[in-house]
């Protein structure tokens, strides 16, 4: 029945939240708010579902956080040219390296496995975090299973955990949005009220 895999859906979402490192959250927003201190920009990185989360978290990081931040999957038209002239793995580290990323700069991944070469998921999220980790930029993540490489060379990453090994995608990219919502809204990010709450 479908009102019993809502209520399932649902439990498990209440046992992530239950589950979640409020800690790493907060490890989280320090090395952001670092880099938006420095001057620092920030570089938003994900595929497939995770994309698309990516962009709205850029509208909210520079209009809630005030913080200058790019998606690179937001251009379409680059994105398919670089995958037709010089292949998928490498749209986003060509992307930061035309955008001269450097070591004031923050890279924040939302991905469900967090990219692994050797299992060649998601190898332009790899490649993108050798590249900044090259120059020093610092990487932040918000990743679901075991995290893959972001996991590994972030500076603080929030792992989103496995209650349910059949539905760790949906899961996962529904509460990057949980999280990015967190950062934006903790004092150390926000920079401007948001509208509904300014009209109270």
């Amino acid at each position: 029945m479908a009102s019993s895999y809502s209520a399932q859906h649902l439990q498990e979402t209440a046992e992530i939240v239950g589950q979640l490192s409020a800690d790493d959250c907060e490890k989280c927003v320090a090395t952001l708010a670092a880099a938006k201190a420095a001057g620092g920009r920030l570089f938003i990185l994900g595929v497939g579902g995770s994309a698309a989360n990516a962009s709205h978290a850029v509208n909210d990081f520079r209009k809630i956080g005030g913080f200058e931040a790019y998606a690179p999957t937001d251009n379409v038209s680059e994105l398919t040219a670089r995958t037709n002239d010089e292949g998928w793995p490498t749209v986003f580290v060509e992307w930061l390296k035309t955008s001269r990323l450097s070591n004031k700069d923050v890279i924040l991944v939302y991905s469900v496995g967090g990219g692994n070469l050797e299992k060649n998921v998601s190898p332009n999220l790899v490649y993108a975090l050798q590249h900044a980790q090259e120059v020093g930029a610092k990487i932040v993540g918000i990743v679901g299973k075991d995290g893959g490489y972001t996991a590994q060379v972030a500076d603080a990453c929030v792992i989103v955990p496995v209650v349910n090994p059949g539905n760790i995608t949906p899961h996962s990219e529904a509460f990057q949005g949980v999280i990015w919502h967190l950062f934006v809204s903790h004092p150390s990010l926000k920079s401007n009220q948001t509208k509904w709450e300014s009209t109270r």
